[in-house]
């Protein structure tokens, strides 16, 4: 099976270029920056550059279904920050380990994407899509 001999590694997918939130910032300006970046999630890191979260969109979109009114949610968007609303503990993985093993991790964890560290650090993103388009080209 194609997945079976497949040695393609994380690092070889991922992407690089990852748009980055911090965890003090307010709502509204993290929801702009999902949107001008085409995301649908997004790392939280602390003051020293660390991942302790992840803020999604629907994080955003259960937050915001919760609002009574317009003002109630103007006002959340104002007051609320992404330390407030992240998912902690995000999913992670190394860049060598192999897409097969991303995927099982996406699967079983039931999340949408990866983000990728190597020595704690955060390197870059995998995810669900980037994995269905390798299967379509037969990059696996």
């Amino acid at each position: 099976m194609i997945w079976e001999e497949s040695k393609l590694q994380v690092r070889e997918l991922m992407s690089t270029d990852v748009a980055g939130l911090k965890v003090d910032n307010r709502l509204r300006d993290a929801v702009q920056t999902l949107a001008d970046v085409h995301v649908h999630g997004a790392p939280v890191l602390d003051g020293q550059g660390r991942l302790v979260g992840v803020l999604s969109s629907s994080d955003v979109l259960e937050a915001v279904a919760e609002c009574e009114d317009a003002g109630a949610c103007d006002r959340m968007l104002e007051e609320t920050t992404v330390g407030d609303l992240m998912t902690p503990k995000p999913a992670t993985i190394a860049p060598a380990q192999t897409v097969r093993e991303a995927a099982q991790v996406m699967f079983y964890r039931d999340v949408h994407r990866l983000f990728v560290e190597e020595e704690g650090k955060l390197v870059g993103i995998i995810s669900q899509s980037d994995i269905v388009r390798a299967v379509g080209g037969a990059r696996i």
